[in-house]
């Protein structure tokens, strides 16, 4: 427990930085009050200074969590776009009532105040997303996907005066709790299908139903699919999208981009969380050329392979119908959450790492697009039209060429980040073998260019508008400095090789993490005597070559009414390519099983091989299940060993 509190740190010292927020935004000192954002963005520093020292090797091993390095990552990333966000976010609340105070015409009035409550919901929000990491039950993920929902409900309705904000805000609010209802009724179905809550629990009871039938029971898969659609809502993905272009237009840019990545960032971690349960390799699926393998059960994989498809395709398609550049940016927000389900299908290796790239990027180049919309205005309000950028270059070139740049990256145009991001997500699925989905990514790629290249070149190239010429920055200048900070991030080519090395330590059983630790040879004794090794040929595992691996088997009994006879079941996440032993040799639903030894003497020794492709490094992982049967005066009996090798 005392482990699990101390990975808790970060989530901490955010909620210390809430509780102090809410204390000095009823403060009748106007300076006090104008340094929250600031206060705001030192907690978040302080939290991700303090992520690095808490995710303690030692620590982490000992927490006992599904993915227990996800969180480093993640918790970096969510506090590094979170001071952005706040940026963003100055001077968004209370600017007429702090005007009139400042000039006399009001007395401040503490309960009218609400700058405060703002950023205590602002850090809340971010909290319930680091909770999401460290998340152990359904419980856990389910009340920590909560926490980063329902601040932001008031949060968009706050954030302007206007009805439209509130009408957004009531409709944000319902689909919210349709969605809570659908990924928390699965989460029940799927608690009755495992008998456990606890994610660690929950996937070994799906390993050992895919041993004994290739797939998990229909229960568990309508479960796994209703709490996939539930959660689709927090990443704004095909079914679940309806609300994100009248919420993204109904609240103010800042909101729009805390919407844009926050909600997000939480629903794909859950998704990842959800799916490690099951894990990606060895699932039979039966066609006209034989018995297969899939990276999930074949319902799972087609209902994501389904959403992915619809996803993009429905953004993309959506935005090229808007002249509101915050509806099109919103239906832009749902199509990349197609591009980050193919990595999320890829799975562990190269898969998860272009996720959680991503994901950084995104939360970038989305920021950065939304931080141009909120640094200028219109007669005290957003500009929203796609054409009020027309020439901007000509009184804003700084706004014009961080708006371009931001879209250029969201279109994936090389050499900007954004490029380097879509590109890692499609070899993943390249890798992983989904071929057509990633023929439907580049397409609707393709499509995005349309309008992706409009926010390029109406601020660079097109004649200014009458409406253009009277547009003005805002008074807030740090939002127009966040949209420069994110534009710089873009072109900084030295970037992603940086966070490569924040990669390696992010995602559980990743590529980067597995290649630079040999194959682990623990050893598990079942109640018959045996032990059980596993033992590779080549250190460190190298991607995309048949590897060979060796399974021990000995019987440590001294007595000849200690012989065994021994059944040997592997289950790896890699492609079969041969497989000898002392008995035949059976491959069906991605599992090898020997037939029958007869009999293991005492002191003796079988040994079992299996060569395999390994298609990304986590393939080195392999659940060595034993079967045996004891002969000698006592009543046989059914025993089992397991031994899972990361």
């Amino acid at each position: 427990m005392g482990d699990k509190l101390l990975l808790l740190v970060p989530e901490l010292i955010l909620f210390a930085g809430a509780v102090v927020l809410s204390v000095l935004g009823l403060s009748p000192r106007q300076r006090i009050r104008e340094m929250l954002p600031l206060i705001t963005c030192v907690f978040l520093v302080a939290a991700f200074i303090a992520t690095p020292f808490v995710y303690d090797p030692d620590n982490v091993k000992r927490a006992g969590l599904l993915m227990p390095e996800l969180g480093r990552f993640i918790k970096m990333v969510v506090c590094f776009v979170g001071v952005i966000l706040a940026m963003v976010s100055v001077g968004l609340v209370d600017r007429r009532l702090e005007a009139d105070v400042q000039a006399s015409r009001l007395p401040f009035d503490p309960l009218r105040a609400s700058r405060g409550e703002y950023f205590v919901f602002f850090l809340l929000s971010l909290t319930g997303v680091m909770l999401c990491c460290n998340a152990t039950d359904l419980i856990w993920l389910f009340l920590a996907l909560e926490l980063t929902s329902l601040p932001t409900y008031i949060m968009v309705a706050m954030s302007r005066s206007s009805r439209r904000a509130q009408e957004a805000s009531v409709k944000y609010f319902f689909l919210g709790a349709m969605a809570a209802a659908v990924f928390l009724y699965g989460f029940s179905l799927l608690y009755g299908a495992t008998g456990t809550i606890v994610l660690s629990e929950m996937r070994d009871r799906f390993a050992e139903q895919k041993i004994l039938t290739g797939t998990i029971n229909p229960i568990g898969t309508v479960g796994m699919i209703l709490a996939i659609l539930g959660v689709s809502f927090k990443i704004a993905a095909v079914p679940m999208h309806f609300y994100a272009a009248d919420v993204y237009e109904g609240a103010a840019a800042p909101v729009t981009a805390f919407l844009g990545f926050v909600p997000k960032a939480a629903g794909t971690i859950a998704l990842i969380m959800l799916l490690g349960t099951l894990g990606w390799g060895g699932w039979g699926v039966s066609g006209a050329g034989g018995t297969g393998w899939a990276l999930l059960p074949p319902p799972i994989l087609a209902t994501l392979l389904m959403m992915a498809g619809l996803t993009m395709t429905l953004g993309n398609i959506g935005a090229l119908l808007q002249k509101s550049v915050k509806r099109m940016l919103a239906y832009s927000s749902i199509a990349h959450s197609g591009y980050l389900l193919i990595g999320i299908i890829a799975g562990p290796g190269l898969g998860l790492s272009a996720v959680l790239f991503y994901l950084m990027v995104y939360g970038l180049m989305n920021t950065g697009a939304f931080a141009v919309l909120a640094g200028l205005e219109r007669q005290g309000e957003e500009i929203e039209s796609v054409e009020d950028l027309a020439g901007l270059r000509q009184r804003h070139p700084v706004m014009a060429w961080a708006m371009a740049i931001c879209a250029g990256s969201l279109l994936g145009f090389p050499p900007l980040l954004g490029f380097i991001g879509k590109l890692m997500l499609l070899i993943a699925g390249v890798n992983a073998d989904q071929i057509v989905i990633v023929v439907v990514a580049v397409i609707n790629s393709a499509i995005s260019a349309w309008y992706y290249l409009r926010l390029v070149g109406l601020p660079i190239l097109a004649k200014p508008s009458a409406r253009g010429e009277t547009i003005v920055r805002s008074p807030a200048t740090w939002r127009r400095v966040a949209a420069v900070i994110c534009a710089l991030a873009q072109l900084v080519l030295i970037l992603p090789f940086f966070t490569g090395a924040l990669l390696r330590a992010a995602g559980h059983r990743t590529a980067e993490a597995a290649v630079e630790e040999p194959i682990r040879t623990d050893i598990a004794e079942a109640e018959a005597g045996l032990s059980v090794e596993l033992r590779d040929t080549h250190d460190p595992v190298r991607i995309g070559e048949i590897e060979t691996y060796v399974i021990e088997i000995r019987n440590q009994g001294d007595r000849p009414d200690t012989n065994v006879r021994v059944t040997c079941h592997i289950e790896p996440t890699a492609k079969f390519a041969s497989a000898s032993g002392p008995t035949t040799a059976r491959v069906a639903a991605g599992v090898v099983t020997f037939d029958p030894l007869d009999w293991l003497e005492a002191d003796a020794t079988a040994t079992f091989q299996v060569s395999a492709q390994a298609i990304a490094a986590a393939d080195s992982r392999f659940r060595v299940i034993v079967h045996s049967e004891m002969l000698g005066e006592r009543p046989v009996e059914e025993t089992e060993a397991t031994t899972l090798y990361e």
